[in-house]
């Protein structure tokens, strides 16, 4: 399919996909993934909708690739390190590569509806801080998850391989 437009009422009328994170049961979302539907590749845009009392996501922080949402309605917050911030509509989040852990949490009574776009980078590494967890992602291979306490960083291992 070569799609470049995707109508507002084609968008409404999406099921979009039910997702709940692979390491938080909490986590659940539906998922509108509109840039895989007109072959982005670089980057990921969904809309997304998080019902009342769950989180978007597991808490973490990529190293590498860059995030942001934006809330088109409802209400919760986000947490960025250890602050909470109330969101709702017009709110924009950024999340950069390498800052601080995050998550949204749907403390309303109705969807968190939000616009979610990133990164698709070749290789990422990300960390899930509350559950002492690493994951590697590299293109073509299956994802790697370790525990923080059986990483081991090698001297002289920062910069370029010898």
């Amino acid at each position: 399919m070569d799609k470049y437009v995707i109508s507002k009422a084609e968008i409404e009328a999406m099921e979009g996909l039910e997702k709940t994170h692979f390491l938080n049961d909490n986590a659940k979302r539906n998922n509108k993934s509109l840039g895989d539907l007109t072959g982005l590749t670089g980057l990921g845009f969904h809309i997304i909708e998080v019902p009342p009392g769950c989180e978007s996501t597991e808490y973490h922080v990529h190293y590498n690739e860059d995030e942001c949402s934006y809330v088109l309605s409802g209400r919760g917050k986000v947490v960025v390190g250890e602050e909470e911030h109330a969101i709702g509509p017009g709110d924009f989040i950024g999340y950069r590569a390498g800052g601080l852990a995050h998550t949204m949490i749907n403390d309303g009574s109705e969807p968190l509806k939000c616009i979610v776009v990133g990164q698709r980078l070749a290789h990422d590494t990300a960390d899930y801080p509350k559950l002492g967890k690493r994951i590697y992602r590299s293109n073509g291979k299956p994802w790697d998850l370790v525990n923080h306490e059986h990483i081991v960083t090698p001297s002289g291992s920062v910069g370029k391989k010898s």
